[in-house]
């Protein structure tokens, strides 16, 4: 487990981008998401190029400035949780991480604070 090996057959899509875009892994899932597109063809081409405007733009800033981005889709009756990261080797940015994870219509929703917080996470005192 410590080759990194378990995400060939992780039940979700993992695509891992360089920092120029430059797609370097994509697990089963990615390849079979994008079967029509390429599949495993598209490790070594650029990931911007995958996308239509203005998803294009959207994905240039998201590399340019190295945030996260999370949102929902829904495609073909099947919701799902794209979660794009910026990943980091000894401390420098290099590149992002997309997962796409199948979510069922309803989702169980647990809060665990001890104390209530804002919207920014600070603690509300009583």
């Amino acid at each position: 487990m410590t080759d990194g090996g378990w995400i060939r057959e992780f039940p979700a899509a993992i695509t891992v981008c360089d920092a120029q875009g430059t797609i370097l892994v994509m697990n089963e899932k990615a390849c079979s998401t994008f079967a029509d597109d390429g599949g495993e063809k598209l490790i070594g081409t650029n990931v911007r190029d995958c996308h239509p405007e203005p998803a294009r733009t959207k994905l240039a800033a998201l590399f340019e400035s190295e945030q996260l981005n999370v949102y929902t889709i829904e495609k073909g009756g099947v919701k799902k949780l794209i979660y794009q990261s910026p990943w980091y080797e000894n401390g420098k940015y290099a590149g992002i991480v997309e997962l796409s994870l199948p979510i069922p219509e309803h989702v169980p929703h647990f809060v665990r604070d001890a104390k209530p917080v804002t919207a920014t996470g600070a603690a509300i005192e009583p």
